[in-house]
């Protein structure tokens, strides 16, 4: 529960300094989780030649 509240304290700070709406942050969210999948598989399950 004290990490749900600090994750809720830290999403409105982070709202506040942008001016983002919370349609924008989850749009942020969701293309920073395809960015950090796309590197993952490239790093890991790539082969090296």
């Amino acid at each position: 529960m004290v990490l749900f509240n600090w994750h809720k304290k830290w999403i409105a700070l982070w709202k506040e300094m942008t001016g983002m709406s919370d349609y924008a942050i989850v749009w942020v969210s969701f293309i920073k989780g395809i960015a950090v999948g796309l590197l993952i598989y490239h790093l890991f399950l790539t082969t090296s030649h």
